[in-house]
């Protein structure tokens, strides 16, 4: 599925984005019989680049609080993922690994430090990976293993927070900055832009939070909006192409482990 960058400003609610970083590494011992599954999956909130690309040595997760301690490696994907291709329902699978029952409080990416770039204009440029997160990216998930099911984590990378322009210079930085979610506790929102060549932005918003956001297929049309907790949203639809209006979709129902289909949705000319 081929789709085109853009980006406007939004206003992006982050639910887990510390980043804190360790060295360390043990063996993951809860104390309690019997085995579950996490998967964690990866997907992106798209920018206007033509590539992003992240390159992840491994996968950890921590069962205890303890800075430095309790961490165990569930997956060496050791790869790069252009994570611009990673939307409308469009995911990598970090990890997939059997771990004991209990919580796990804490998941981090460790990154390939010298293997990510950003593609603009054609143009690849280094993304500089600043010393604290060498050692990883480090998010909060309170992740319950329970035996014989698996749970699946989300990380929604987002492209446009995490690529940091240094001033006037062709120099960028990557400040990862990562919303995590239960699969388990979330819905989705699709629907078709009839006019695939308006390239269209698709917000889903609550409140006054933008908390997931997409590009509609420039061929299709079609569009998904994932990871949205249970709710009601406002789906704003912008094209990125002049000579179109924008469109609002309001009181959209989200249901746990379903996705609410908008139908085909016609964009009026805004030159009518």
């Amino acid at each position: 599925m081929s789709i085109q960058k853009q980006f406007k400003t939004i206003v992006f609610t982050v639910l887990t984005a510390a980043l804190l970083f360790w060295g360390c590494e043990s063996s993951i011992d809860s104390g309690t019989e019997g085995t579950g599954t996490m998967l964690v999956k990866l997907h992106d909130a798209p920018v206007d680049y033509d590539e992003v690309n992240i390159s992840i040595a491994r996968v950890e997760v921590n069962n205890t609080e303890s800075e430095g301690e309790g961490w165990t490696t569930i997956s060496e994907p050791n790869e790069t993922y252009n994570i611009l291709d990673l939307v409308n329902g469009e995911f990598e699978i970090l990890a997939d690994a059997e771990l004991e029952v209990g919580t796990y409080k804490q998941i981090r990416l460790i990154l390939n430090n010298d293997e990510n770039t950003v593609v603009i204009d054609g143009e690849s440029h280094d993304l500089y990976v600043p010393s604290g997160v060498q050692t990883g990216v480090k998010l909060n998930i309170d992740a319950e293993i329970r035996e014989g099911i698996v749970y699946t984590l989300l990380l929604d990378f987002d492209a446009n927070r995490s690529v940091v322009k240094k001033g006037a210079t062709n120099q960028y930085n990557l400040q990862p900055v990562i919303r995590a979610t239960n699969e388990a506790v979330t819905g989705n929102i699709s629907g078709t832009i009839a006019q695939a060549e308006a390239r269209a932005a698709v917000f889903a918003i609550s409140d006054s939070d933008t908390l997931s956001t997409t590009f509609a297929d420039t061929a299709s049309g079609e569009f998904m909006l994932v990871g949205l907790p249970e709710g009601s949203y406002d789906v704003s639809i912008e094209a990125r192409e002049e000579g179109y209006e924008s469109d609002l979709k309001s009181d959209v129902q989200v249901t746990l482990g379903e996705t609410y289909d908008l139908g085909e949705i016609e964009l009026n000319s805004s030159d009518e």
